[in-house]
């Protein structure tokens, strides 16, 4: 019996709230540039992408802040204005270094697609998150009125 609450208890420290850290504007500008980045030339050119994401919650453990994130990304072209041609929506973790006064990404996961979609994200992700990921699958997360504000400031230019 003591040897299982121990276990429990170190099992449980990784995603300990004391762990837990506000994302900053500069993360977020960060894991949006590497997202654009790390999709370039995956998907049919475009003259505009963006990302837009939702953060469920991040940690910092030896120098490195996980990140768990819901991501839309969206290619958009001047002809067909605010609609999106090309992208996808997924949660990730992303892990960000501190080098040299700004953010590097030292790691970036996706689940894997189709039916180990949801037990690969409940092993990149902490349970708590887990979940809201999941549900938010159904939606973007919510995440296409953002992402139309975006492009449309985009054209206005």
């Amino acid at each position: 019996m003591v040897c299982l609450i121990f276990l429990l208890t170190v099992g449980c420290t990784s995603f300990d709230s004391s762990n837990e850290i506000k994302v900053t504007a500069e993360m977020n500008e960060m894991i949006s540039e590497y997202i654009i980045q790390h999709y370039e030339g995956v998907y049919p050119e475009t003259d505009k992408k963006f990302e837009v994401h939702k953060v469920y919650g991040a940690k910092e453990m030896g120098g490195e802040t996980s990140v768990y994130l819901y991501s839309l990304f969206l290619g958009f072209n001047k002809k067909t204005k605010a609609e999106g041609q090309s992208g996808h929506s997924v949660p990730a973790v992303i892990k960000l270094k501190s080098s040299d006064d700004k953010y590097v990404v030292s790691y970036y996961k996706e689940p894997s697609d189709g039916a180990d979609f949801k037990r690969s994200l409940y092993k990149i992700f902490p349970r708590k998150y887990a979940g809201k990921a999941l549900e938010d699958t159904k939606n973007s997360a919510g995440l296409h009125k953002e992402m139309k504000r975006k492009a449309e400031m985009w054209l206005r230019k």
